[in-house]
């Protein structure tokens, strides 16, 4: 038993294991979300995706104000599957203080959504999204969708196809294939690129 248990890797060394893995400078953002469930689904995707963080954009007092305080809930810990103790995740009171920060930070922002005609669209798979150096992704609640400020200062729309009679996905199950995608074409440009790197240190590493 006490072999077992010495075998067994323990979170911190799960984590160390798979942080080479995380997509540098990706940034999900929930903008007004209308209840704890959907910021906790996100946020377990953000960390089970490779996300880097989590912003949360809320004038309501759902989460506490700091990523400390948000670890030591219970509640939280319950519903984001433990995620929250290993993605940061910061809370703004509005989306124009979100913005700016991102903005300050050099983040280009997209937003998910239907076909907008105020901006620039794009269906999800058929957009590289590794031209970003530094990217956020917006989703809106369920009820609202996102709102009309988020839009105005991003740079794209980008939607989910769709080919059934029901044309809309819950925020948990939109997220989590909207992160996937843009995860998977980050992740594997930031692994050739590091193929690349690894690739000319050794080629100058034997030359006279």
């Amino acid at each position: 038993m006490d072999e077992a248990r010495k075998s067994k890797p323990t979170l911190r060394a799960r984590a160390d294991k798979v942080k080479s893995f995380r997509c540098k400078n990706l940034v999900a953002v929930i903008e007004n979300p209308d209840d704890i469930g959907n910021v906790g689904a996100i946020i377990r995707n953000v960390n089970a995706l490779g996300v880097e963080k989590a912003y949360v954009v809320t004038a309501k007092k759902i989460l506490p104000e700091t990523w400390e305080e948000m670890r030591s809930k219970p509640k939280l810990n319950a519903i984001s599957a433990s995620a929250i103790k290993w993605s940061f995740v910061k809370v703004f009171p509005d989306t124009t203080a979100c913005m700016d920060h991102l903005d300050k930070k050099g983040f280009v922002s997209i937003v998910t959504s239907p076909h907008r005609k105020e901006c620039k669209n794009a269906v999800l798979h058929e957009f590289d999204y590794t031209i970003y150096s530094k990217l956020a992704v917006w989703f809106g609640n369920e009820r609202n969708g996102i709102s009309t400020a988020a839009i105005e200062r991003s740079a794209l729309c980008v939607n989910i196809p769709m080919y059934g009679i029901v044309e809309s996905l819950n925020l948990a199950t939109s997220s989590g294939i909207v992160l996937y995608e843009i995860a998977r074409q980050r992740r594997a440009f930031q692994l050739e690129l590091k193929e690349k790197v690894a690739a000319r240190k050794s080629g100058t590493a034997g030359s006279p």
